[in-house]
């Protein structure tokens, strides 16, 4: 399996990152995307990702788009090219619900990245929360592949991102039971061939692991129990979804 999203530069995972990897490995965790949020987090991930033979991403994202420099475009083309462990652009977007930028300023770091996606012909890690009219609306504007990442949409956001290409990535939020039941409900919608899994990493610790962990901290060994959520919802064998979302991971990301 391929972790499709976690947050290794996260001070969760700073006192024990190499045995949180190595717990990984032994899980049949292949390789893992780690995500960039700033240019600083994007960095680190580089970093990482060379010190482990992992892949990573380099972005802005919205909850830190008030903070992005005039140079944005330049600096993450140069982080980008700097690591041939560098593989997208992100995680950058839209988030609407808690809105720690203002929104106009969120939607011009988005198109910004977008804009240097679709140049470099790098694919996009989206993020989106309570945005999809005005994120789809940015789309319109480029020609971009990515995945759109930690999806918690509507029927009808998901048919737009599916009708435009996107991959969709699925975290532990599929597990909840409270929460999950509105995404649960779309799996069956989501083709195998477009699906991503991810934990999100220490986020979305997945409930339906039993035991329960003592630490509530996610980490990717536990990206198994997406892959069994799914493939339960959608009455197949968990094998198929675990190739299949390995080899989606490697058409998008790995070229």
């Amino acid at each position: 399996m391929f972790d499709a999203g976690v947050n290794l530069t996260s001070s969760q995972f700073s006192s024990d990152l190499a045995e949180v990897i190595a717990r990984a490995k032994n899980a049949g965790i292949e390789s893992m995307l780690a995500i960039g949020c700033d240019l600083t987090s994007s960095e680190q991930s580089i970093s990482l990702a060379e010190q482990y033979q992992l892949y990573c991403t380099a972005g802005v994202h919205p909850h830190d788009a008030k903070d992005a420099p005039d140079t944005l475009y330049d600096d993450l083309l140069t982080l980008l090219k700097s690591s041939d462990r560098a593989i997208a652009v992100g995680e950058c977007g839209l988030d609407f619900n808690r809105d720690f930028s203002p929104r106009p300023i969120q939607q011009s770091v988005c198109l910004t990245q977008l804009q240097l996606a679709e140049a470099i012909d790098y694919p996009v890690y989206l993020h989106e929360r309570d945005a999809h009219d005005a994120l789809f609306s940015l789309l319109q504007e480029v020609n971009v592949q990515g995945v759109l990442h930690c999806f918690t949409g509507d029927h009808n956001a998901l048919r737009r991102y599916l009708d435009y290409g996107l991959m969709i990535g699925i975290t532990g939020w599929v597990c909840d039971e409270r929460r999950g039941q509105a995404l649960q409900d779309l799996i069956q919608y989501i083709p195998l061939d477009r699906l991503l899994l991810e934990t999100d990493a220490p986020y979305l610790l997945p409930r339906t692991i039993s035991p329960k962990p003592k630490s509530r901290r996610n980490e990717p060994m536990y990206l198994s129990y997406v892959a069994e959520q799914i493939a339960h919802l959608k009455q197949c064998p968990v094998t198929e979804v675990m190739s299949t979302t390995s080899a989606n991971f490697k058409q998008l990301f790995v070229r």
